[in-house]
């Protein structure tokens, strides 16, 4: 059995491994849960699965987290402290699947713990990618590609060598603005941005993929993943999303990996690796679904993604300051109080007056992240005043 740690285990990655675990109750052994602050959910599951260690991030639930599990025999603990000692505890196998910048010092923990580490965390890798693949070599910790596009490549890939790779090519659904003109997106409200058409995501991920941001996260995590250089790294828009993500190589050959949009496919691919396990994803019926299309992305429509490479190509703090910027311009969003397209804007303004060093820790990296979040809160209440 392998030994399990789940780092945001009431989110919707978090939800889906709890799925595939309890279908699989002979293959892992639940050792430790954490969630933000969602002390029901967390309980429950701690419950089903027998955890050894429940933490609330928020530490002011930490009583009532003692409460739901009085009797259970789960021990309980809250705060940083609490999610590090999650990550670097007994656990073999660490699902890292906090959302944001929040994720940043517990999957390095567990990465300096020397685990392997399913990686569902963007964050992780768009804000502090050479710190934490320089702290997997260092440490032996293996990363493992969650994010359906990455967990497509990496069985792609099935070992290659980088030098045997042309290119690698990331699909993209398109979203729910696919064939929406830049003036109709002007007035699109946060419900139609969340509705995504293919996959059932939370609503920040959802967003991204509405502005095509989750995208550009992708292209510079699959920079830190198989180190490759941005000019080897293509996005086609594929709207069936059946296709995640294919690899072509240098003799001509371009293999590409298919499968329903559920997101238990690679989490279960991530979990069982190197073996596989079952898994209850509706089967791909090629010939119902009949045809497969492909087309480029709209850069003009959807800037984030040029945003994304830029900041990938200037390196240093760019990636921090994009991923900062997006994070506080989408929150905004939801709650109303920016349109639709000045995510993008803002994310580009802040690029465009960034001015900082590049990260040599990951404090620089957390200090850089709290600057611009600041700064760009600043200019969404001075646009709204």
């Amino acid at each position: 059995m392998k030994k399990l740690s789940i780092l945001g285990a009431t989110g919707s990655i978090g939800k889906s491994t709890l799925d595939l675990v309890e279908r699989s109750p002979e293959d892992f052994e639940v050792v430790a849960l954490t969630a933000a602050s969602n002390v029901a959910a967390l309980a429950d599951a701690a419950r089903r699965t027998s955890a050894k260690l429940a933490v609330i991030a928020d530490g002011g639930r930490l009583q009532d987290l003692d409460d739901a599990l009085r009797g259970s025999g789960c021990r309980t603990a809250a705060g940083q402290e609490g999610l590090v000692e999650a990550a670097t505890g007994e656990a073999e196998l660490v699902m890292a699947a906090i959302v944001g910048c929040a994720g940043l010092m517990p999957t390095m923990a567990a990465v300096e713990a020397g685990k392997t580490v399913a990686l569902a965390n963007k964050e992780a890798l768009v804000t502090a990618g050479a710190l934490m693949t320089e702290a997997a070599a260092r440490h032996n910790a293996t990363l493992l590609p969650v994010d359906s596009e990455h967990n497509a490549i990496f069985q792609c890939l099935a070992g290659s060598s980088s030098n045997h790779v042309a290119r690698i090519i990331l699909t993209a659904s398109g979203g729910p603005f696919l064939s929406t003109t830049a003036e109709q997106m002007r007035s699109v409200t946060p419900a139609q941005a969340v509705a995504h058409p293919k996959w059932t995501m939370g609503a920040k991920i959802s967003v991204d993929s509405a502005t095509l941001m989750n995208k550009g996260l992708e292209l510079i995590e699959a920079h830190y993943l198989f180190g490759l250089p941005s000019e080897r790294i293509d996005v086609l828009v594929h709207p069936q999303s059946v296709v995640h993500s294919l690899v072509e190589f240098v003799d001509g050959s371009v293999l590409a990996q298919l499968g329903s949009p559920d997101m238990r496919i690679p989490i279960a691919h991530a979990l069982a690796w190197p073996e596989r396990i079952a898994t209850p994803a509706q089967r791909l019926d090629l010939a119902a679904i009949a045809r497969l299309d492909f087309e480029a992305p709209d850069l003009e429509r959807f800037p984030a993604l040029r945003l994304a490479r830029e900041a990938l190509e200037a390196g240093g703090s760019a990636p921090i300051v994009l991923n900062a910027a997006n994070e506080v311009a989408v929150a905004s969003f939801l709650d109303g109080r920016i349109p639709f397209p000045d995510i993008a804007r803002l994310v580009e303004s802040a690029l465009e007056g960034n001015r900082r060093n590049g990260p040599s820790s990951l404090r620089d990296v957390i200090e850089i992240d709290g600057e611009v979040r600041g700064a760009v809160s600043m200019q969404i209440e001075e646009r709204c005043v």
